[in-house]
């Protein structure tokens, strides 16, 4: 049974940072592409960032570039996104997804990615 579980969420201040961590039972994230997407209240689920099977290649959603950082650790079979300078708008509940085919176009798609975890939440405060 596949299961993606995120953590490192909570509260943080504005200009802060929280590193959230993917880690996966069931799968080997290597030879998956995994994402990390965020829902705040009211709007849809909305993509943060993506990395490929080697951790090569990444991409990211133009609001967090050079702010949020997604890595990999093939080792503890996890996926990280370090999140620094964070904002207001920030705030959501976010989400680590995996899936097996890579590109742009398919990566910032919700419905590319097969498996989900359950959210966590990540509250900024002015």
């Amino acid at each position: 049974q596949v299961q993606l579980v995120e953590s490192g969420g909570g509260l943080v201040q504005t200009g802060g940072s929280l590193r959230l961590s993917c880690a996966a039972s069931g799968l080997s994230f290597s030879s998956y592409v995994v994402g990390w997407f965020r829902q705040a209240p009211g709007k849809e689920r909305e993509f943060v960032a993506a990395i490929n099977y080697s951790g090569g290649r990444t991409d990211y959603t133009g609001s967090v570039k050079g702010r949020f950082a997604i890595s990999r650790d093939s080792a503890k079979n996890t996926v990280y996104l370090q999140m620094n300078s964070l904002k207001s708008e920030d705030t959501a509940v976010y989400y680590c997804a995996a899936a097996t085919d890579w590109g742009h176009t398919l990566a910032v798609a919700a419905t590319t990615y097969t498996y989900w975890g359950q959210g966590t939440q990540v509250t900024v405060s002015s």
